[in-house]
């Protein structure tokens, strides 16, 4: 019994302050453009292949591929740990509730805007080559 009116007290005390939250502007605007990824299917390498991101900021990821060779790329942990506010591939605008990688059937640019929501190192690869050098880190501080 005790222990309740305590728990009860501080609760009363905690609610007696207003707790001020503030946020101003639009936080899904005027994206961060990353350095754009080009994929090489011939020499198998990625223009780049580690971006350094801050949670709470907006970014726009864009992957341009050779059409060399058809590609899956995922980074299901990056995802996972985003808000995804959209995906564009050849002016296209997708609206997703969620994903866990992109594929190039052929030559083209796809845009992925998001925001990090929570830091950590979150790999991405190219399924069946992450080994041969087409695999990267995007580090979220």
């Amino acid at each position: 019994m005790k222990g309740l009116f305590i728990s009860v007290l501080a609760l009363a005390f905690i609610g007696s302050f207003p707790i001020l939250i503030s946020a101003e502007g639009n936080l899904a605007s005027r994206a961060i453009r990353l350095p754009d990824m080009m994929i090489d299917s011939a020499e198998l390498t990625l223009s780049s292949s580690q971006f350094e991101l801050e949670t709470g900021k907006y970014y726009r990821w864009r992957i341009v591929h050779d059409g060399g060779e058809e590609f899956q790329i995922l980074a299901p942990d990056l995802f996972r740990n985003a808000w995804i506010g959209q995906v564009v591939i050849e002016e296209l605008e997708v609206k997703p509730l969620g994903m866990h990688s992109v594929e190039f059937d052929d030559e083209g640019t796809i845009d992925i805007w998001f925001v990090p929501i929570r830091p950590g190192n979150f790999d991405f690869w190219v399924v069946g080559y992450e080994d041969r050098g087409l695999a990267g880190t995007f580090v979220v501080r």
